[in-house]
């Protein structure tokens, strides 16, 4: 019974999806027109005919009102064409095809990582409240929301690719694109272990170090600042105390007992974080020179090109919709007690 709830509540929110993005693509439809300027101007120059200037315009729907521009962008997106991109001069589907999975690497390896060290960081702070140990996790936790993100990338490049040469400099996925012309998953760590190109393999780890810790260090701050208020709360739990009395190790009572009902609110966090930063890491790419979706929008952004900007939103509103369908559902098998 309980999981016919839960796959009745997983297709209504499947369903919801679809005014979701239709509502994110007005609002970004209207911002986007809202801005003086237009792409064919940017892209024609100032020495182009009129009657040509016109002609362009009148290909890309702009001379006709906006409700009829909406509403021929919603046919075209019906029969899945997204337009051409006006700075790549290709069609923005597969533009995105192209860099989401640069992206999606270089964020899922950053959020690993701020993981991995949140959770050991805010479990320790908060059961050695009030120690060196909290002080440092604090301290840790104030450095990573409070820090520019670029200052960090650029005294990150500057020690380690400058001043010391251990690792390579804003080359983006190494700049091996010629000798990775055939995906297989998209992640180039992954694809050069299943081509066995061991020393590809190397090279993109080696590329991957200073934009994922840039990333994840920004990223850990607010998961081991939850991780800490959650588990100290749950440490001084009734259940928790009940626990201890009946005899069972520390570490079982941590981990078992706590960590399990202080799950839901760390994953929330998580599933926030990680969302904001597949559509918000743009710094980290222009700093980098990595080729994945925050480069595209910004130059997209730059030259008021309207199908790479909507086709960015749609796609990154998707993915929100699923990490929180995802989330929901982990909720779900940690806690029976949620209802739908």
């Amino acid at each position: 019974m309980g999981s016919t709830r839960l796959l009745l509540y997983a297709a209504r929110r499947i369903l919801l999806i679809v005014p979701v993005l239709l509502v994110a693509l007005f609002l970004t439809f209207a911002l986007t027109r809202i801005v003086p300027g237009n792409p064919v101007d940017r892209v024609a120059g100032p020495y182009i005919s009129l009657e040509r200037r016109a002609e362009l315009k009148h290909i890309a729907y702009l001379d006709r009102p906006f409700y009829e521009q909406f509403a021929l962008y919603l046919r075209d997106l019906s029969q899945g064409k997204m337009g051409t991109s006006y700075t790549t001069a290709q069609d923005v589907s597969k533009d995105l095809r192209q860099r989401f999975p640069a992206t999606f690497e270089l964020v899922t390896y950053a959020m690993l990582f701020a993981v991995a060290v949140a959770l050991p960081l805010g479990i320790s702070a908060a059961i050695k409240k009030d120690s060196w140990i909290d002080s440092i996790a604090r301290a840790v936790s104030v450095l990573g929301v409070s820090m520019p993100i670029f200052w960090l990338g650029l005294m990150l490049l500057y020690v380690f690719f400058y001043f010391l040469g251990w690792l390579p400099g804003p080359v983006g996925r190494t700049g091996s694109a010629i000798r990775f012309a055939e995906p297989i998953t998209g992640f180039l760590t992954i694809d050069a272990l299943l081509k066995g190109d061991f020393d590809l393999f190397l090279k993109a780890v080696q590329a991957l170090i200073l934009p994922c810790f840039t990333l994840g260090f920004v990223a850990m701050a607010p998961i081991a600042r939850m991780t800490r208020a959650v588990m100290a709360e749950a440490l001084q739990s009734d259940y928790v105390r009940t626990a201890r009395s009946l005899g069972l190790p520390f570490r079982v009572v941590v981990l078992r007992h706590a960590l399990k009902n202080a799950l839901i609110p760390i994953l929330t966090i998580t599933a926030a974080v990680y969302g904001y930063a597949l559509g918000g890491e743009v710094l980290v790419e222009i700093i980098f020179a990595w080729p994945g979706l925050g480069q595209y929008s910004y130059n997209a952004l730059l030259s008021s090109d309207f199908p790479a900007i909507q086709g960015f939103v749609l796609l990154v509103t998707f993915v929100y919709m699923v990490i929180y369908l995802a989330l929901d559902i982990a909720t779900a098998a940690l806690d029976p007690r949620v209802k739908y």
